[in-house]
Formats: structure tokens, sequence, C-alpha cells
């Protein structure tokens, strides 16, 4: 039997699947199964089955209890191969695709299903028009074309089944969910808040707060209301362009402190209280959608509920279920080793190749021994913070890496000449892009107002504040995309890992990973992260020195973690 299928789902519910050869075209018939679950687990030989899309195929198979190996997503590679192509953008749907291939009107991609709160993820929801199956292999075949043609075509296939691994993972994280005990969360949100009042009112402890601002302004304010307060500040003779935490904490006014406590207070209200709780946790779980590749640089994002910006207080009511664990695990420091790898700089890779404090060793080499100092010129290397001491500092560490600096220097200069640019396996920053104030934020990138603007709405001739911001943002990305294709990889390992076992991935973010075991598995999971943490560093990036430590924890509670 081959060990490569394709499999359709078909209109009328059954399934249509076929044997691939070597070259990736049907070596028999199309055949007809009356059952999606059934086909794949009557053919256990199989190690990867091509799909459309794996929204619309894993959350079936998972729900009668069958688990795939490896997948081609065609619409996850369709959406790396046109960023690559410079077509960031355009439809990435298999029709679409197939418009394209064939010359033909190219269909719009169908809006994003909004996310269910508290529901997992449908079982199968149809995505645009349906793509017969010899023409979703014509899509297929394109695309290994399309990949051979890339300038390093084994890091673009890499690079596709990494995302196509993530996919699987996502779905699944949804299925799981994360353990989550509602009577802690609600205990959490009165100690910080109060009790409710009838009506719908504010509860007590914001109700206090804002009692204590319209005191210390003599008059009625709403802190609630941007607006409102810095109207107040203006009539009390101090002038604020915005309530930003770091712009009123400049501030001698009496207002300050219960104002900022306020404004703490009521975002975890609006965004994880009450509201959230009955809507987003059911039976013991907090099912956020999960989406990877969600942003530019690969990073993951949700549809809904907010998972990535938990904060810690709220993080109390993650608890694992009885005789489990939560086992929480941080890469450490892995922006400058990421940084290391891809620019194959000698002294940062004889740096980053040992697991101890990175920022101390390159303090010792190029800042005598001022771990801040190194800490501040190696992230702002990568963040773009090349001004004033930011200055000094870049010189210092140019000094004694000078290929590392250079690699994020061209990346700049790439991004502001409106040019493409890649990450190490080829994930592609677009030469226009247009982003929210949220996923700027989310890149990690610290533009001023001006410079956010800038990014937020670049488009290639605009002013050269425009193109600096288009650099520090391209300087970034090289970095930031391939740690996020790193961490594909080091998914896609665990999850091979621990198939074995009761273990579940539960949640991911950036540079964190939470798996869910019995105690008893615990060390066997720590273990296999820091496996799959070094065997992800060599697919990804080939044989260098550099390695990736996490830290890691196994707690009841994931507030303890950290």
């Amino acid at each position: 039997m081959a060990d490569r299928w394709a499999l359709f789902p078909a209109e009328d519910g059954g399934v249509d699947v076929t044997p691939l050869g070597p070259d990736g075209l049907p070596c028999a018939p199309v055949q007809r199964e009356a059952d999606l679950a059934e086909a794949v687990r009557s053919r256990p030989g199989v190690t990867r089955w091509v799909w459309r899309s794996t929204a619309e195929v894993h959350p079936r198979l998972l729900a009668a209890g069958v688990r795939v190996e490896r997948c081609y997503d065609v619409e996850a590679a369709e959406t790396l191969l046109l960023g690559h192509e410079g077509r960031h953008g355009q439809p990435r749907s298999a029709a679409a695709a197939l418009a394209r291939l064939r010359g033909g009107p190219v269909p719009p991609d169908p809006p994003q299903r909004p996310a269910e709160p508290g529901a997992q993820s449908p079982l199968f929801e149809p995505r645009g028009i349906h793509v017969p199956p010899a023409d979703l292999l014509a899509v297929y075949a394109g695309q290994q074309r399309r990949i051979e043609a890339t300038a390093h075509p084994d890091r673009m296939r890499l690079l596709v089944a990494a995302e196509s691994a993530g996919m699987l993972v996502a779905a699944e994280m949804n299925r799981a969910g994360v353990p989550w005990r509602a009577d802690v969360h609600r205990a959490v949100l009165h100690d910080l808040l109060g009790e409710r009042y009838a009506g719908g009112g504010e509860p007590r402890r914001l109700a206090e707060l804002a009692d204590e601002v319209s005191a210390a302004f003599g008059r009625r304010v709403r802190p609630d209301l941007p607006a409102d307060v810095v109207k107040a500040f203006a009539q009390a003779g101090i002038k604020v362009s915005s309530t930003r935490r770091w712009e009123l904490e400049s501030l001698d006014h009496p207002a300050v402190k219960p104002l900022i406590e306020y404004k703490k207070l009521y975002r975890i209200m609006v965004a994880h209280g009450w509201s959230w709780l009955q809507d987003w946790v059911r039976d013991g779980r907090f099912r956020p959608e999960f989406l990877a590749g969600g942003t530019v640089t690969g990073r993951w994002v949700t549809n809904g509920g907010g998972a990535l910006q938990i904060p810690k207080v709220i993080r109390r009511a993650v608890v694992a279920d009885p005789g489990w664990r939560l086992v929480v695990a941080d890469a450490d420091q892995m922006e400058p080793r990421v940084l290391a790898a891809i620019s194959r700089d000698p002294g940062l890779m004889e740096v980053a190749g040992r697991e101890t404090d990175l920022y101390q060793s390159v303090s010792d080499r190029a800042f005598s021994g001022d771990r801040a100092q190194a800490k501040l010129a190696v992230l702002g290397a990568v963040y773009g913070q090349t001004s004033g001491d930011g200055l000094k500092n870049l010189a210092a560490l140019r000094r004694r890496f000078p290929r590392a600096v250079a690699y994020v220097d061209e990346a700049a200069r790439a991004g502001e000449e409106g040019r493409l640019v890649r990450t190490w396996l080829g994930r592609t920053c677009p030469p226009a892009v247009r982003t929210t104030d949220d996923a700027v934020e989310e890149a990690g990138i610290p533009l001023t107002e001006e410079e956010s603007d800038a990014a937020r709405q670049w488009v290639p001739g605009h002013s050269s504040a425009d193109a600096r911001a288009r650099g520090r943002f391209t300087r970034n990305f090289v970095v930031q995309g391939s740690a996020a294709d790193w961490t594909l990889l080091l998914l896609a390992a665990l999850r091979q890992a621990v198939r074995d076992m009761a273990a579940e991935l539960v949640f991911f973010q950036h540079d964190e990973v939470i798996v869910h075991c019995p105690e008893e598995e615990a060390e066997s999971v720590v273990t296999a992260i820091r496996e799959a943490a070094e065997l992800a560093g060599r697919l990804t990036f080939g044989p260098t020195p550099v390695r990736f430590p996490f830290t890691t924890a196994v707690v009841e509670c994931y507030a303890d973690a950290k």
C-alpha cells in the first residue's frame, strides 16, 4: 500500500480516497467510501494524508477517535506559497488556487466563521466552492512544482509540512481544551472585584475606585471613558494625550493611583470576567479556537476567548484534573538563540550553544559583565532600538558578533526598500503590510505611535518614516518568524513523542507550551519536550551548535509555574 493518500470529503457525505505515487500523482483509481473515519482507520499504513483543509477533516476524525500521523494541508500550503511569490493576501482557498492554475476568474475566500463561545469546533463546515478530486490533485501537483521552483525547496517543503502539522496540533488542542476550574475563577473575581450589584452595575471594588478618581478630580469622572479622563486632567491643568499606563505613571496627581488600579481591574472584568466565564468555559474546559499561522510572522492566534492574553491572576483557575499535572515549558531566550542559528555568527552560536544564561555570556564578551546592557543590546538589534544608548550598545555588539548584527541590518534594509523578506525556512513578509494595533503588538515590535501608524498602513514609495517603520518590522520578522517556524517543528515532534501516552497538548503561545498529563507521565513529558526542542533545532536550522533549552515546571496550577 502507498504511504501517501489523498482524501476528499464528498458533497453527499461520503469520502473519496486515492493512493499517490512518488511523483504525487494518483497511482490507482479514486475509491468512494461511505464513512470518513473508517476510510482512514482501515488504512493504517498511510503516513501522510493530503487534503484540502485540516479544519474540514480533522475534527471529524478526532470525534470518531481516529488520529492521523501527518497531513498535507493544501490551503495552508497555498497561503505560504502565495506569500513566497509576493502575492500575500490573495484568495488562498483550493477553488482560488485552481482558478489561478487555469487562468480563470479567482473567487474570493469565504468569510471566517466566528467562534462559538464554549463550543468545540464544528465537525464539518464546508468552506467555499467544492473542488472535485481530480482538480484538487491538479492544485496539489502545481504546488509541488512551485515548491521546487523556490530558492530553497527543501526548506519550503519542510515549512509546508510544519505548518500542516501545526494545523493538526491546533485541532487536537481545540478538542482537548484547557483544564479550567470555574469555581476558582469566580473566587478570584470576587477577591479582585468584590460583590456584583443587581442590574448590571459595576462590582463593588470598581465602584469604589471610580469614586476615588472622581473625588481626586473634584467632579464626577468616568474612568472607563478615556476622553473623560483626558478632559478631567486638562481641567486640572495637566495635558495628557492618552490614558496609557506609562503616561499616567509620569504624572503627579492623586487620581493616578486609583485610575491605574481601576484600569487594570476593569480590563480583567471585561476580558476575563463573569460573562467570559459563562461564554467560554464548559464542562471544566476552556476551548478557544487556536488558529495556526494566524499572523504574518507565523505566530498563532485564537478565534475568540483571548487565550493568548490570560492575566497571571486568572491563571489560578487553570488547574489540572485530580491525579494529573500541568507541564509548563518556556523556551529560554529564544530570539537571540534563533538569531545565532539564522545568522551563523560563530561567536553568537558558541554562546547560544550553552544552556546557561545567554545574556550573561554576551555581557562577559562585549559589555564587561554588565548583563543588563548586554540584554538591551541584543534585544535592540532584534527590535531596532538603535538610537541613544541603543546605538552605542549596538556598536559594541557589532564588534563581537558582526554577522548577527549584519543579518538583521540587511533584513531592515530590505524592508525599507520594499523587498520581500523571508524567514530561514521561507515564510515571507510581503512588500506591503496592513495589520491592526493588536497584530503589531503581538509581533513584539515596540514602535512609536508614528511608526506604528506607518507600519499598519505601509505602502512602497511612502515617506522615509514609513520606510523606517517597515524596516523595524522586517528586522524583527526574520527572527520572530524563524522562531515561529522552529516552534511548529517543536510541536510536531512533541506531538509524536506523546502519541502513546495519555498526555495531551492543551496550550501554546509563542515560546510556551502546556501539556496536561497523568502525574506518573510528567517526567517523561519533561524529557520529551527537551528532546523535541533539540530535534526541532536540527530540522529547522541544520547542524549548528545552538541549543534551545526550556525552563519546565510540573505544577497543579498554571499560576504556580512562574
